[in-house]
């Protein structure tokens, strides 16, 4: 059975929120999220190795992240419609769209990687 199917299969009589593969990627996110960005701070001070390994964790991050919100978007879910809305909003402020934040992301991402190489 396809990922897809499996994930809508998940949802379909259930609150999106409720559901307990929702919250505990949710939870795994924000907290490699945070220490993530704990670690980040000191990005600077890595050598080339330690450098390439923050860099392939946050592309992982991003990829999780993503398929993250893609299961927002799919979902029939009114809290979950609503919170892509809400998203959608806080981002449309600063002129971004989830969209753009990925692309954003991605050539910072790049461009680190280039950096990395002319070491």
């Amino acid at each position: 059975m396809p990922l897809e199917s499996l994930s809508i299969n998940i949802f379909w009589n259930m609150s999106f929120f409720e559901s307990e593969i929702v919250q505990e990627e949710a939870k795994s996110l924000f907290a490699d999220y945070q220490k993530l960005m704990e670690l980040g701070s000191d990005y600077g001070k890595f050598d080339r190795e330690g450098k390439k390994h923050f860099i392939m964790t946050m592309e992982e991050l991003m990829s999780r992240y993503k398929v993250f919100m893609k299961r927002f978007e799919l979902s029939e879910d009114f809290q979950a419609k609503m919170t892509v809305e809400q998203l959608k909003t806080q981002l449309g402020q600063f002129g971004m769209t989830p969209e753009r934040m990925f692309e954003q992301m991605n050539m910072t991402l790049k461009r680190m990687k280039s950096e990395l190489e002319s070491l």
